[in-house]
């Protein structure tokens, strides 16, 4: 099973997660932060609160299509923020931070994968979400953090969190040693279309933020994703390395 956090609807990996969810038969799901209240709509006059409503909605059917599951917590997304320090204080960083673990403990992961990195620059969200992500790796399977959970949950400690970098021959680092380099490329076996097409086909339920035309395209040929080791146990071969 495999845990992919980012901050907004939009920011998940479509591809990746349909080659996880329909390609390899994984429990997977994409946990947001946000509900993206603070994006735009080219749709309406939807905006704020009424906008999440919508978003959320168009997360739901994106993992329709991909098959993986949905998952938030109660970050507003308030627009742009230039630092995760602002971002944080907003957000009330503890919070987040318990409604993350809550999830990772719901949830299980095998393997956590961010698509921000915790020490980026850009969007306050996005690395406050990787700083959030990595924070959470340590302390869902600590029976001291956020005790209250416990009741109904148990600690749960995932095997490593990856940054999922690059990808589809847009610096996929093959020749980093640091990172982790797989083909996510193939066709799913039920529907004989390629995972490329139904990642767009999903990201295409993004339509307030203008998605709406993406489509789907893609043959099944090879198609590269790289991940970098955050936290946890070392990966040589495969994301879910040592895991039955």
């Amino acid at each position: 099973s495999v845990l992919f956090i980012a901050a907004h609807p939009d920011d998940e990996n479509t591809r990746l997660i349909a080659y996880l969810a329909r390609g390899r038969n994984y429990r997977t799901a994409y946990l947001s932060l946000t509900r993206g209240d603070g994006g735009q709509n080219v749709l309406g006059s939807e905006f704020g609160e009424e906008l999440g409503v919508i978003r959320t909605q168009e997360l739901l059917a994106a993992r329709r299509i991909d098959g993986g599951r949905q998952f938030f917590t109660r970050a507003i997304d308030f627009g742009f923020s230039k630092s995760p320090k602002e971002t944080l204080a907003i957000w009330n960083r503890d919070q987040v931070l318990a409604d993350i673990v809550r999830v990772i403990r719901i949830f299980r992961p095998d393997v956590l994968i961010t698509r921000f990195s915790p020490g980026g620059g850009g969007h306050g969200h996005h690395t406050a979400s990787g700083m959030l992500a990595l924070e959470a790796f340590k302390l869902a399977g600590d029976s001291k953090a956020y005790p209250e959970q416990l009741g109904e949950l148990t600690p749960w400690q995932p095997k490593r969190i990856l940054l999922n970098g690059g990808g589809g021959g847009r610096g996929g680092g093959g020749s980093n040693a640091d990172l982790l380099r797989i083909d996510i490329g193939g066709n799913d076996s039920l529907s004989g279309e390629s995972f490329g097409t139904l990642a767009g086909r999903s990201r295409s339920m993004h339509k307030t933020q203008g998605f709406g035309n993406f489509g789907g395209s893609g043959g099944g040929g090879p198609s590269f994703e790289s991940f970098q080791l955050l936290a946890g146990e070392p990966a040589a071969k495969d994301i879910l390395d040592g895991v039955d």
